[in-house]
């Protein structure tokens, strides 16, 4: 089942409670927080207080993406926040195969995001250790960019790959995505949509979450 996970980074930042709320009355299934530091991507967002600040606003697993570097050393912190899964990027991680076993250990889901320049292959070992991969379909550090179509042939694979080992694997997309690009991603096997601009940009927040969820849902995975 496709899951819509409305992106904090496209939200108002003086209304975060609020708009989580809204979010999670509007039909989401996922919050996603991008955490950026400002070394790995160019931004830098939020830390962990501000998670546990959200946390109290939604019943929603709380996404939590880390773009930083050395995730290893905010794991514990975000964990205690509220997080429900924690994902880092291949590139950011030295020793990759500890630092998911650390967010495991913690109880939570683990994931491994590649940026659109790594090849799908820097998750293949590690690929049954994982609850998520995350596709950036986007360069990470901003909202509202384009979606890059170069990038959706790694979904495929990567959805290839695990239904050969019989792995439930959650592959999230995150970057350009709304009505337009759900299909195609849906159609190459994600199942968790990572919508910010076209979420929180709209009036109707409702509206704009079903209708990414109905073009998704008419694809196909795997």
């Amino acid at each position: 089942m496709i899951k819509i996970a409305p992106s904090l980074l496209s939200a108002d930042f003086a209304a975060l409670g609020a708009e989580v709320a809204e979010a999670e009355k509007s039909g989401a299934d996922w919050i996603h927080v991008d955490v950026m530091d400002g070394r790995f991507v160019p931004n830098i967002t939020l830390g962990p207080v501000v998670v546990k600040a959200v946390s109290a606003h939604t019943s929603l697993s709380l996404d939590v993406h880390l773009m930083i570097e050395n995730p290893e050393r905010y794991i514990a912190e975000f964990a205690a926040a509220g997080a429900a899964v924690i994902t880092v990027h291949a590139e950011a991680c030295v020793h990759l195969h500890r630092v998911v076993h650390q967010i495991k250990e913690l109880g939570l889901l683990a994931g491994v995001a590649i940026n659109p320049a790594t090849p799908a292959s820097a998750v293949k070992e590690i690929l049954p250790d994982l609850d998520l991969v995350l596709v950036m379909t986007v360069n990470p550090g901003f909202g509202g960019q384009a979606f890059i179509p170069s990038t959706v042939h790694k979904i495929r694979e990567i959805r290839e790959w695990a239904n050969e080992i019989g792995h439930d694997l959650r592959i999230e997309v995150d970057g350009g995505i709304a009505e337009a690009t759900a299909p195609i991603v849906s159609e190459a096997g994600a199942d968790v949509l990572v919508a910010g601009n076209a979420v929180f940009g709209q009036s109707n927040r409702a509206a704009a979450i079903s209708a990414i969820r109905a073009a998704a849902g008419g694809a196909k995975l795997g």
